[in-house]
């Protein structure tokens, strides 16, 4: 979609076209590249304003973003309207920049919709200090709280056999696996968080993952780009921005609510959740004294709003997407289930049995590389000036690592685009881990939930697979089940329906 397209979309006011043209003149003079400090990454010459907009898919970004890697090389800048960017492609140069470089790259770089709210705190957005205290608190207490341990099994195990429970009400019948699948993995951060999961039909549940999956969806929508772009003028023709605001608000204020209950009723000898282990470590700084440290309540309602966010979307996605591989691929579902039936039987899955299980998980991993649902990550910025492979690049710049170059990278990969778990097994078989096996981005940022999303979705989705056939609806053939991904901040499956066979 070319910016005039979204421009047109969002308004028919022949004054606001004068305005964008106006502000072109305004921009014409601007210098969108300096050589005073050394040689900076090549790219596509860019409009005054505009900057490589007519270039790019804004719909698709990621897409524009790997052809034009083809041309300009592993790092080049490219120009989101007047934003410099500094895209990083392919395992090797991603790897160099994230894990080698971790110090200069490591710095986050939050959208303008969080900077405006002035709540750049949690573990995704918040830089310096601030990130650092959340990021280690968080870990340590989510795995004192059973992330990646037995206790966290024993929760996904329960929750597992709930999902079972509601698929089983559809008889076969076709449904939407977006809702059930989003409830089940956010109970599992909930528990974490909270200490308590939700029912199903639990309406304000329901109502705080629906506005994850429509923020999601929008986040990163054409309307909000241009916003992004060209805030003097978006912020009076993107209706889509006062939505996304609603949406934070909504949930903000869900969480506030939810944690004064537990502050009601806390109890320092006893944690329920990671809330309770904050609002304690808060309690103690402030009788020692300390008035200014990291531990307030906008860090607290940050960090788990974060945790949700990424703790509910980016796994439940990726089930999606496995669930909807094996309907389309019946023969490579017929290989998963005999597998389980022969290993497994119909006992529970636990997590020690994945060793014994490699064909499977080779089916999980090459779901997860594949499905590439962050294929932009999320974006970095540069914390000092930094001489990066030949080329100078300033302090502050804003840096994309296209994971999806990685994870389609036809150097690493023998059948890039293609669902092909043989990506990871040996001659014999057997398991083999692949260093650009990279869906959790990398070094200093890689997604703390890591170990979490991996227990996740094997004991999921082996419990799913050894319950039911996963189908197209009835008339529906596989060939005709589509794989294009649906906009939004993370790539998840365009809407479809599937048909929940039960085998046992």
């Amino acid at each position: 979609m070319g910016i005039l397209d979204v421009f047109l979309q969002s308004s028919s006011s022949l004054s606001l076209l004068g305005a964008l043209l106006v502000l072109l003149l305004v921009y014409f003079i601007s210098s969108f590249s300096s050589q005073e400090n050394g040689k900076e990454p090549p790219g596509p010459r860019p409009l005054p304003l505009l900057g490589n907009l007519l270039q790019l898919d804004l719909k698709r970004p990621y897409i524009s973003l790997l052809k034009l890697s083809k041309k300009y090389g592993s790092v080049f800048t490219v120009y989101f309207g007047p934003n410099k960017v500094v895209v990083l492609a392919g395992y090797r140069t991603v790897k160099e920049a994230l894990v080698n470089h971790a110090d200069e790259f490591g710095e986050r770089e939050p959208p303008l919709t969080v900077k405006e709210t002035k709540r750049e705190y949690g573990v995704i957005w918040s830089n310096g200090d601030c990130w650092k205290e959340m990021r280690r608190f968080a870990l340590v207490n989510l795995k004192d709280f059973g992330m990646g341990r037995k206790a966290c099994e024993d929760k996904i195990i329960e929750e597992s056999h709930y999902l079972t429970d509601v698929l089983k009400k559809f008889k076969g019948e076709a449904f939407d696996t977006t809702q059930p699948l989003n409830y089940a993995v956010s109970n599992i951060i909930s528990s974490m968080v909270y200490g308590s999961r939700f029912e199903y039909d639990d309406p304000e549940f329901i109502s705080m993952v629906n506005r994850l999956n429509r923020f999601v969806q929008i986040l990163v929508s054409p309307a909000m780009q241009f916003y992004t772009m060209f805030p003097s003028i978006g912020k009076w023709i993107c209706p889509v921005r006062e939505e996304f605001r609603k949406l934070v608000d909504a949930n903000r204020k869900r969480h506030l609510k939810l944690a004064s209950r537990l502050k009601e009723t806390l109890n320092p000898e006893e944690y329920r959740g990671f809330v309770d282990a904050f609002l304690v470590h808060q309690k103690q700084l402030e009788d020692s004294g300390i008035t200014d440290s990291h531990f307030h309540n906008e860090n607290l309602l940050m960090t788990v709003a974060n945790l949700f966010g990424a703790g509910t979307e980016t796994t439940s996605t990726t089930l999606r997407w496995a669930l909807l591989l094996m309907a389309k691929y019946p023969k490579i579902q017929d290989q998963v289930q005999e597998e389980l039936s022969r290993v497994i039987g119909t006992r529970q899955v636990q997590v020690e049995d994945r060793k014994n299980l490699p064909f499977t998980d080779a089916v999980i991993h090459e779901t997860q590389r594949l499905a590439n649902i962050a294929p932009m990550a999320l974006s970095h910025r540069t914390s000092k000036d930094v001489i990066f492979e030949g080329y100078f690049i300033k302090k502050g710049t804003t840096v994309i690592p296209l994971l999806t170059s990685v994870l389609y990278d036809e150097k690493e990969w023998e059948r890039p685009h293609t669902f092909y778990p043989a990506h990871f097994l040996d001659k014999d078989g057997m398991f083999v881990k692949r260093d650009a096996f990279m869906p959790f981005s990398a070094g200093r940022r890689i997604c703390l939930g890591e170990s979490l999303a991996r227990m996740e979705l094997f004991i999921f989705f082996t419990t799913l697979l050894q319950h039911f056939r996963f189908t197209p609806p009835p008339g529906v053939s596989e060939d005709e089940l589509d794989l294009t991904p649906r906009v939004g901040f993370t790539l998840s499956p365009s809407p479809h329906k599937l048909c929940a066979v039960l085998r046992i």
